[in-house]
């Protein structure tokens, strides 16, 4: 598989710990893997974009509950909400990836370089919420609804790398 093959594939897992550790080998692995600039790359029939794990909960951004950051819960839910954006971070840059043929290598470089780092801010962002709860509450990537706006612009602008 060339590079552009594994990063659809990790853009398709759901299980979020799976993605990370996809695109941490991806990172790891990216110079022996072929990179194939000129394929256009297709979404099989089995395969899911992007993958996504069952929780959280993706409501419209309208109806995302505000939380006072004055309490241990409204700074659960304000880093919940950047560890989000952090998991989509990863999706997007994992679809700039695969999505868009003939573009310099130096651009694929790039994205890959973006999603391994988004996942490392991802999981130390999931260990710290983790970590913020004492014996009666805590809390876990999936905990709070969320939203799906940067996806969802991310389809609107799916013909257009720029």
């Amino acid at each position: 598989m060339t590079l552009r093959e594994h990063a659809l594939a990790a853009l398709c897992l759901g299980n979020p710990e799976e993605k990370v550790t996809a695109v941490q080998a991806l990172w790891t692995q990216r110079e022996q893997l072929p990179l194939d600039t000129q394929t256009q790359l297709h979404i099989r029939a089995d395969q899911v974009v992007p993958g996504r794990p069952e929780r959280p909960r993706l409501i419209h951004p309208g109806q995302v509950p505000t939380r006072s950051p004055h309490t241990l819960a409204g700074r659960a839910a304000l880093l919940h909400a950047i560890c989000h954006i952090e998991f989509n971070a990863i999706n997007l840059a994992l679809d700039a990836i695969w999505r868009f043929a003939n573009l310099p290598a130096a651009y694929y470089q790039d994205w890959l370089l973006v999603a391994h780092e988004e996942s490392q801010h991802f999981v130390m962002l999931r260990e710290h919420l983790r970590a913020m709860g004492d014996a009666q509450q805590h809390w876990d990537y999936g905990d709070f609804d969320a939203h799906d706006g940067l996806w969802r612009m991310c389809e609107l602008t799916a013909n257009d790398w720029l």
